[in-house]
């Protein structure tokens, strides 16, 4: 089994920056895709940030492209989202996953293990 656990959420201001954390047990990140993704309260579920650990290929959405950063501890089972320029619509329960078949997926459903969120929230 493979239990992921967030942390680092907080509040901070806009133009603020957080690094949230997502450190796996159970098995390594060799060969797995590990995703970010966010929810925000009354809205749908959509991906942040992705990275194939096999290949360090990496995805962005288009909200996250030249403000996030997904990153690889190589000396840890831990992988991390450095969130620079925040702004309110960044707010959200941000959740990693991680996923053990083919390459990085967009859609939440094609990842197998999930963490328990971490809050974001992001004051004007």
């Amino acid at each position: 089994q493979v239990q992921l656990v967030e942390s680092g959420g907080r509040l901070v201001q806009a133009g603020d920056s957080l690094r949230l954390s997502c450190a796996a047990s159970g098995r390594t990140f060799s060969s797995n895709v590990v995703g970010w993704f966010r929810q925000a309260s009354g809205k749908e579920r959509e991906i942040v940030a992705a990275i194939n650990l096999s290949v360090s290929t990496t995805y962005y959405a288009d909200s996250a492209k030249g403000r996030f950063t997904i990153s690889r501890d190589n000396g840890k089972n831990t992988v991390y989202l450095q969130m620079n320029s925040l702004n309110p619509e960044d707010t959200a329960v941000y959740y990693c996953a991680a996923k053990f078949r083919g390459g990085i997926a967009l859609s939440g459903s094609m990842y197998d293990y999930w963490g328990q969120g971490t809050q974001v929230t992001v004051s004007s």
